[in-house]
C-alpha cells in the first residue's frame, strides 16, 4: 500500500494541472495561479516521501515527468497567453507554446540522466521552478510591462534546455522550491485578510494543511542537517608496547 503514496501525491499534482486550465478557460486566474503553487507543493513532497518510504521507483519518475509537463509546462503557458500574451492574437499563443516544447526537452534530458549526477546539480533550471516564476508573475499581470515579462518568460525557457549547472537539494530533508512556496502562503494570508476566500474549494486547505504538516515534521525529524559539521578527526592514540629487558 505505501508504495502507492507518492503516486496519489503525483496523480494530485496532476489533477491540479488539469483543473488549472479549466479554471483558466473560465477566466478565473486567480484559483488556477493558487492551483499550481498546490501542484508545486505536492510535486516537492512526492519524490521525498517515496524515498522516505524506500519505493522509488522508474514508474515514478516517468509519472512525475507527465504530470510535470502539464502542471508547470502547459499551465503557466496557458496562463501567459491569456494575460500578458492575450493583445498577441495567434502570435501570442505561439510564443506561449514554446515553454511547453522547451519544457518537455528539459525532462527528457532529466529521465536519462544518472540519479549519481542529479543528486548534486541540475543541467538546465527545473520545469517546476521556471512554471512556478511564471505562475507568480501572473498575479502582477497589471503591474508588470509585457516586455518585461517576455524577456522573462524566454530567459526561463531558454535556461531549461541550457546546459547550466544548477545545485540540487535532493539531500536537504526540508521541501524544495521553499522560496516560490513561502511568497505564495504570503499570497494566501493576503487573501485571507481580504476576505476572498469565498470561493476556494477546501480542497486547496487540505493541501495547503498537508504541506505544512510535512514540513513541520521533517523540520523536527530531520536527520541530516543542512550545514553538517563534520567531526574533528582526533589523532590517533599510539600504543606503546613495553619491551621485555632481554636477561
Amino acid at each position: 500500500m505505501k508504495r502507492h503514496i507518492p503516486n496519489l501525491l503525483t496523480f494530485g499534482n496532476l489533477f491540479c494541472g488539469f483543473l488549472a486550465i479549466s479554471y483558466i478557460i473560465n477566466g478565473d486566474y486567480r484559483n488556477a495561479v493558487i492551483l499550481i503553487f498546490i501542484a508545486i507543493m505536492l510535486d516537492a513532497v512526492d519524490g521525498r516521501v517515496a524515498r522516505i518510504l524506500g519505493v522509488s521507483n522508474e514508474l515514478g519518475k516517468e509519472l512525475d515527468s507527465l504530470a510535470d509537463i502539464v502542471s508547470f509546462g502547459v499551465v503557466p503557458a496557458f496562463l501567459a497567453a491569456h494575460t500578458y500574451f492575450d493583445g498577441f492574437g495567434t502570435y501570442g499563443i505561439l510564443m506561449a507554446g514554446l515553454f511547453p516544447l522547451f519544457g518537455a526537452y528539459r525532462l527528457a534530458r532529466f529521465n536519462i540522466t544518472p540519479p549519481t549526477e542529479t543528486l548534486k546539480h541540475f543541467k538546465g533550471i527545473p520545469i517546476t521552478l521556471a512554471g512556478g516564476i511564471v505562475t507568480f508573475l501572473v498575479m502582477f499581470a497589471n503591474r508588470i510591462p509585457v516586455m518585461i515579462f517576455l524577456i522573462i518568460f524566454f530567459v526561463l525557457a531558454i535556461l531549461m534546455v541550457s546546459t547550466i549547472k544548477f545545485p540540487s537539494f535532493k539531500k536537504i530533508g526540508l521541501p524544495k522550491y521553499g522560496v516560490l512556496i513561502t511568497l505564495f502562503l504570503f499570497y494566501m494570508v493576503y487573501l485571507f485578510a481580504k476576505a476572498r476566500f469565498e470561493q476556494v474549494p477546501i480542497f486547496f486547505y487540505a493541501a495547503l494543511a498537508t504541506y505544512i504538516l510535512y514540513v513541520v515534521v521533517r523540520f523536527f525529524k530531520e536527520k541530516d542537517p543542512r550545514f553538517p559539521i563534520r567531526r574533528r578527526q582526533l589523532p590517533k592514540r599510539f600504543k606503546f608496547k613495553l619491551r621485555k629487558d632481554k636477561k
